[in-house]
């Protein structure tokens, strides 16, 4: 009893969460619309730095992809039945606000330094534990006759990590081309250019951030899963 009211309480606590972050991102799309129409297209030469329409045009991308990427657990449970932890659905929706919301829109990217690294390290983490989720539901799935080795579940976690973080940077660079963005952070904030290993810089240090995250947790799993295997391995020889 005492279990299903504090799943329940986590589950309203979820629904308090996205509806918050929902409408930030309205709101945001909103602002980001308008700003779009009445701001430059340009930096006028000698005038005080200010946003462009390509700035005000990315940040509305990114509170529209939000919206999107908030959909994903619900499609999920929808097509598959596969329901994601309370815990790590609030999680979640946590990082779209600071990532989206507080990063783009409020500019903390550029106002607090390694925010892009510490939402890296965050989402590394966080992709290695969906992981580990993922493959525990395969598991105790009655259609799934195969039963992974904690090794395996370890390394399908690490490499489910690290694709995801391969196809964001590369899901950067693709926009950048396409629509002139800075999603991948090589200008500064007034529009200066990174040039050489400056450039390069940030993907290889998102990259390594992810990567580094999503062993750490993958190693913790692996270490609880081993645990658990032995003590079920004892019960069962008792």
């Amino acid at each position: 009893m005492k279990k299903n009211t504090i799943i329940k309480g986590k589950a309203v606590w979820r629904e308090i969460i996205g509806r918050f972050l929902l409408l930030t991102l309205i709101f945001s799309i909103i602002y980001a619309t308008v700003l779009i129409i009445l701001s430059p297209s340009t930096v006028v030469e000698g005038a005080a730095h200010v946003k462009l329409k390509s700035d005000y045009v990315l940040m509305l991308l990114q509170c529209i992809l939000g919206i999107i990427m908030m959909t994903i657990p619900s499609i999920l449970n929808r097509r598959w039945s596969f329901d994601i932890p309370n815990n790590m659905h609030m999680l979640y929706f946590v990082f779209l606000y600071c990532a989206i919301y507080l990063g783009e829109v409020r500019s903390f990217y550029y106002i607090i330094p390694q925010w892009d690294t510490i939402l890296h390290a965050f989402s590394g983490a966080m992709l290695g534990a969906f992981g580990f989720t993922l493959v525990s539901i395969l598991n105790n799935a009655e259609q799934v006759k195969v039963e992974l080795s904690p090794f395996f579940v370890a390394l399908f976690a690490f490499c489910f990590a690290l694709s995801i973080g391969a196809l964001w940077e590369i899901y950067e660079y693709g926009m950048d081309e396409l629509l002139s963005l800075n999603m991948q952070k090589f200008a500064l904030e007034d529009g200066t250019l990174l040039l050489g290993h400056a450039a390069l810089d940030n993907t290889m240090k998102d990259i390594i951030v992810d990567t580094l995250s999503a062993f750490v947790i993958t190693a913790l799993g692996f270490f609880s899963l081993k645990k658990q295997k032995r003590a079920k391995e004892n019960r069962i020889n008792e």
